[in-house]
């Protein structure tokens, strides 16, 4: 089955989408701790529109963390039948792995969304990450893998980024405000620890277009040498 690494930051395989860590409610939490953030969600779900009507699969898997708080939040549930809503009649099926903040969601049955645990996918296992389970070859979200990138004159960008192997692809977080974790300096899924990391394969969506930067232990040495991890 061939795999297909796409610029929106989403894994496609045959007829099926998957998505990970998109956390609708993100604003919401952070008004509730006192801060104040733009609301993106119509960001996020013309996103997710375009990029369904651009690929048009069948089925959409969401890899974990479709929404953010812990504790279920009114307005989040608001938040989240709009998103379901915006993306009604754009794909015939809609899959729910369970993340780690996908509590109280099971009500989203009504809305016609599959829940599970894990799921299995032409040959892998599709889970969240935040967990080990049995398995060879996984799909994880979770990690919201980036990568720092410095310029001669200490300039920074952090940029999501796939990671990709013969057993464990690991998916950039969907979210318009997951800056990413960089993988170059800690890790954070136990997935992470479990393999050998540094064969991975480090894919950068940009722009319209996918860029490799080959095995991340090559990469991070390079970075070394230039002092810049």
């Amino acid at each position: 089955m061939k795999f297909e690494f796409l610029p929106e930051k989403a894994l496609k395989i045959g007829n099926t989408l998957i998505v990970a860590d998109l956390h609708v409610g993100f604003e919401e939490a952070m008004v509730s701790e006192g801060h104040y953030i733009p609301k993106l969600l119509d960001e996020l779900i013309s996103s997710l529109q375009g990029l369904l009507k651009k690929e048009k699969p069948k089925r959409l898997i969401i890899d974990g963390d479709l929404k953010h708080s812990f504790v279920p939040l009114k307005r989040e549930m608001q938040e989240l039948r709009t998103f379901f809503e915006g993306i009604n009649g754009l794909v015939d099926e809609i899959i729910l792995v369970r993340g780690n903040h996908d509590v109280g969601i099971l009500w989203l049955r009504e809305l016609g969304v599959e829940i599970v645990d894990e799921l299995e996918l032409s040959g892998w296992k599709v889970v969240h990450g935040h967990k080990l389970v049995r398995g060879k070859r996984f799909i994880i979200g979770h990690e919201h893998p980036a990568i720092r990138l410095r310029d001669e004159v200490g300039a920074a960008i952090k940029v999501p980024a796939f990671l990709a192997g013969e057993e464990l692809i690991v998916l950039p977080a969907f979210s318009p405000w997951a800056y990413g974790n960089d993988v170059t300096r800690e890790i954070v899924s136990p997935f992470l620890r479990k393999f050998d990391i540094s064969k991975l394969r480090v894919l950068v969506p940009l722009g319209d277009e996918v860029l490799d930067f080959g095995e991340l232990g090559k990469l991070m040495d390079a970075l070394r040498k230039l002092s810049l991890v």
